[in-house]
């Protein structure tokens, strides 16, 4: 793959780099080392030196022996995101709820601690933190997050919980006992509650976004100003609607990774 660059300012490291990400796809979502060199038509010592300087960088992540990529990616493309994929079959999900709630709602995938937004409808409304796609927020802070851990098995979350936040941010102080205790709940309800825990004046709620096997792939939430929505108008009135528009999406997704796979030549 790589090394089929002609022009005289063709860099060589940049081309083997991406050849490296785009060797990931939906049948190969953790590979080997081995697997890599192989895939990618390269040594094995300098496919190893371009995944340690991608995981330094946040777009691949290592884990027994494998590697994934991770949303960081996201960066790299996020007009592409914008028009197509996931974010193309949220965005009228979302805008039918945000035009039901009056409230901003987004799509959150969960990258080491932090949790990352890849879609969000907002509302003109005065938060105390800005938020776009590709924002990074502490996962046991936020309702999205508090779901996505929910849905990893204890070791996997013990893992990932001991990644530093890449957010920004403080690191969040918590009992982990008490979020094992909370993480049971929203396991078991499905829907988990965030109340100005991110930040004063934020309140959201969020549920599961599922694959087509029923795997938890996002979180999406309506996040409100907790002077102006209470938990019983959050939890009440707009949660069946978030379920109802999350359903919608996982319906869509699934759907979409059905597809038939055409080659063209």
């Amino acid at each position: 793959m790589a090394g089929r660059g002609t022009g005289p300012d063709f860099v060589e490291a940049l081309a083997r780099g991406l050849d490296v990400l785009t060797c990931f796809d939906a049948t190969h979502r953790e590979m080997s080392l081995a697997d890599i060199a192989a895939a990618t038509d390269l040594a094995r010592p300098t496919a190893r030196r371009l995944l340690l300087t991608l995981e330094e960088l946040g777009y691949v992540r290592a884990r027994s022996g494998t590697y994934a990529l991770t949303p960081q990616v996201l960066r790299l493309g996020t007009a592409y995101t914008s028009s197509l994929g996931l974010w193309e079959m949220a965005r009228p999900h979302l805008e039918a709820l945000v035009a039901k709630t009056g409230e901003s709602s987004s799509m959150s995938q969960l990258d080491g601690s932090d949790i990352v937004y890849v879609a969000r409808v907002a509302v003109p409304k005065i938060i105390a933190l800005r938020v776009d796609i590709g924002t990074r927020f502490p996962a046991v802070t936020t309702s999205q997050g508090k779901v996505l851990l929910a849905a990893l098995d204890a070791e996997e979350r013990s893992r990932v919980l001991a990644e530093p936040t890449r957010s920004g941010l403080p690191a969040p102080e918590y009992d982990a006992g008490a979020l094992e205790d909370e993480l049971r709940t929203v396991r078991a309800r499905g829907w988990a509650l965030a109340d100005e825990e991110l930040a004063r004046g934020i309140r959201s709620v969020a549920v599961p976004v599922r694959d087509g096997e029923g795997a938890v792939r996002a979180a999406m939430n309506v996040t409100v100003h907790a002077a102006e929505t209470s938990v019983e108008t959050l939890t009440g009135e707009y949660l069946p609607l978030l379920m109802q528009a999350a359903s919608q999406v996982a319906a869509d997704w699934a759907l979409w990774l059905s597809r038939p796979q055409v080659e063209i030549r």
